[in-house]
């Protein structure tokens, strides 16, 4: 007869035992659903190669917003497309008090004040060179962004943001946007910063949906390098002293490693983005029948959070929610 004295196999014969001793547990409220907005009304078009996420006009958000919050989803993350010819070198438009955007976060607050709106502080979407810097001399230079970064978060803060999420990596600009909210009494406004964000061919999708792919060069100079993790930890620190609320890594999935890496070192709640790169391949695997997408999904996004992130940011948020909830 054959001795064992551990069996661990018990722990997982029936699934009331299994649920019993599992250690990791995911939740529709660890979710913040990214959504894209556009000008007009009536409007509502898919992203080709994100399928099934749309950009919304104003009038339709709201639509799509109700349905989100029956299905239990309580946190979104607001992106603008503008079109060319309302881009410039200097971001203007991104401040300009009547612009759709901030429009758009206003008609979200008012119509549904419990849902935590987050919104994106970046030149990019607004910056006829596609840059999220303001760009001299092709060299994007960091001290004069700040400047205008910090118009973009206070113009949010003012119409409705709960959470400000700058997604620039320019050196200082927790800081200085901490600053500026605080000094014109937006002090409840979180700051969720980007503060491990890759320089990542996974990127891809998201650039298609709003239209902002860089004019020329690329990102390597004030996004991270993919080789990198001990710089992680100066980046967390740094953002951590200049006073955010949560750290992010982005993009997730090559990149649990310094998700948990983080998790382990600071004590404040970690973020990671499942990128519309990560999203685009699980979808285009089920399409064609190679993989069994709605499982992969629950398993990455499984993976993201044992690794340690409390918050996902997640083109899968509305799809699984019932799934989760």
């Amino acid at each position: 007869m054959i001795h064992i004295i551990r069996r661990p196999r018990r722990n997982r014969k029936s699934g009331a035992i299994r649920e019993m001793v599992q250690e990791t547990r995911l939740s529709v409220s660890d979710l913040i659903y990214p959504m894209f907005v556009v000008d007009g009304s009536g409007i509502k078009t898919e992203v080709a190669s994100m399928p099934g996420i749309y950009r919304h006009s104003i009038d339709l958000l709201l639509e799509e917003l109700k349905e989100l919050q029956d299905l239990g989803i309580k946190a979104i993350d607001l992106f603008p497309n503008y079109p060319e010819e309302r881009k410039d070198r200097m971001a203007t438009e991104s401040y300009q008090e009547n612009t759709f955007y901030l429009r758009a976060l206003t008609a979200v607050k008012e119509n549904f004040p419990d849902i935590a709106l987050m919104t994106d502080v970046a030149m990019d979407p607004y910056s006829s060179d596609g840059h999220d810097g303001v760009v001299v001399n092709g060299e994007i230079l960091n001290d004069p962004t700040l400047e205008i970064l910090g118009k973009m978060a206070l113009a949010q803060a003012k119409a409705g943001a709960d959470i400000i999420g700058p997604s620039d990596m320019m050196d200082g600009r927790v800081g200085y946007i901490r600053d500026i909210l605080d000094d014109a009494g937006f002090s409840n406004v979180s700051i969720m910063s980007y503060t491990a964000k890759y320089a990542s061919a996974f990127y891809g999708p998201f650039r298609d949906a709003l239209e902002s792919a860089p004019k020329f060069g690329d990102k390597k100079t004030y996004q991270m390098d993919p080789a990198n993790r001990r710089e992680a930890l100066v980046e967390a620190q740094l953002d951590i002293e200049e006073g955010a609320d949560f750290l992010m890594v982005k993009p997730a999935l090559s990149y649990l490693d310094i998700i948990s890496l983080l998790n382990e070192n600071f004590d404040i709640p970690i973020a990671a983005y499942n990128v519309s790169g990560e999203y685009a391949m699980i979808k285009a695997a089920d399409r064609n029948g190679w993989l069994d997408g709605k499982r992969i999904a629950l398993e990455v996004l499984l993976s993201i959070r044992r690794a340690g992130a409390k918050v996902i940011l997640t083109y899968f948020a509305k799809e699984l929610a019932a799934e989760l909830s």
